[in-house]
C-alpha cells in the first residue's frame, strides 16, 4: 500500500491586498494634506508683529501675496512683476469678485511696496484685502 507523501503548501508570497489598501491611504491623506499646504507662506518673509490681530477664516480661493524686503513679489512661490500680478488678479476677479488677498508684507519692506500691491489689487477690482501679522512674542 502506498501513501501519499503530501508536501506543505508553498508560502503564498506576500499579501497583496493589504498593501494596496495601505497604499491608497497614503494617497488619500497626501491629497487631504496637500490641500491644506496650498496656504503657502514663504519663509523669507518675516511680518510684523501685532497685538489686535484675529485669525481669519481660511477660504480655499484666497490669494496669498508676499512681499520680500527688497520688494519682490511673490505669489504661489513664484516671483512676479507688477503686469503679471494685475493680470493674474484681473483673472481671478473676473470669475470671482469676492476674492480675497492676504498681503504679507516683511517687516523690513519700505511702504511704498506695499502700496505698489494694494494699488494693482484696486486696478483689478479686487476690495478684499487683508493684511498678515503675527503674534507678538513674550
Amino acid at each position: 500500500m502506498k501513501f501519499r507523501h503530501t508536501a506543505p503548501p508553498a508560502n503564498p508570497g506576500v499579501p497583496l491586498a493589504p498593501m494596496i489598501d495601505i497604499v491608497f491611504l497614503l494617497l488619500i491623506f497626501f491629497i487631504v494634506t496637500w490641500s491644506f499646504a496650498r496656504f503657502e507662506t514663504e519663509l523669507d518673509v518675516s511680518v510684523p508683529a501685532a497685538e489686535a490681530g484675529k485669525t481669519p477664516n481660511r477660504t480655499a480661493d484666497e490669494q496669498i501675496v508676499n512681499v520680500r524686503a527688497d520688494g519682490a513679489v511673490l505669489l504661489q512661490g513664484t516671483i512676479v512683476d507688477d503686469a503679471a500680478l494685475l493680470q493674474r488678479f484681473a483673472t481671478v476677479a473676473k470669475f470671482n469678485p469676492n476674492v480675497s488677498i492676504i498681503l504679507r508684507g516683511d517687516q523690513e519692506t519700505d511702504f511704498k511696496h506695499i502700496i505698489r500691491v494694494l494699488d494693482i489689487c484696486s486696478k483689478a477690482n479686487i476690495w478684499n484685502v487683508a493684511f498678515a501679522t503675527a503674534r507678538p512674542q513674550s
